[in-house]
């Protein structure tokens, strides 16, 4: 406006430079005799880093679920071929927590007596209701979507709910049990 003005990238370009040569000459100011102490720091490092991260790790999970008012539901089969378990959603006291689809090695990990977590949260102490909606095909290559409601005291310490799935011959039709581990 007032008279003649470098341009904006010009000014830019000249900074990027600037950077560039004062890295370069940075570069070739480090002795080669530092190497081998730039990477025992740098070791030295990684091993802080990792041991903060764990400590990090262990405080969020005292945080987020501490032991007097945790809940974990896990599933397992009981007829481990007589279904072929495509969906789990899990409900507690009406609202969502937790849905899983099941991929094929997922499902032969269950097959083979896998248990799976599937939902770790916190519950206040009191009576609560658990339902649960599985879709799945039976051995019969029947399309099977089931409801399940569970009602269940929550007492303080910690509360693990399994959940067990099972279809008998000739009708295959699931039936889901609930029992608290010890």
């Amino acid at each position: 406006m007032f008279g003649i003005q470098q341009s904006q990238r010009r000014r830019i370009e000249h900074h990027w430079v600037f950077a560039i040569v004062s890295l370069v000459f940075a570069l070739l100011a480090v002795p080669a005799l530092a190497a081998p102490e730039l990477d025992e720091e740098l070791e030295r490092l990684s091993e802080a880093i990792t041991s903060h991260s764990e400590r990090v790790f262990a405080l969020e999970q005292q945080v987020l679920h501490p032991a007097n008012t945790r809940l974990t539901v896990f599933l397992t089969l009981q007829s481990r071929d007589a279904l072929d378990l495509d969906a789990v959603e899990l409900f507690l006291n009406g609202k969502p927590v937790a849905s899983h689809l099941y991929s094929e090695r997922e499902r032969d990990s269950l097959e083979r007596g896998g248990i799976q977590p599937l939902f770790t949260g916190n519950l206040k102490n009191g009576e609560h209701e658990l339902k649960t909606v599985i879709t799945a095909r039976s051995a019969d290559e029947d399309f099977v979507r089931r409801e399940s409601v569970h009602r269940f005291r929550k007492r303080p310490g910690v509360l693990r709910l399994q959940m067990s799935l099972e279809a008998r011959a000739p009708d295959y039709d699931p039936e889901v049990s609930f029992s608290e581990w010890e």
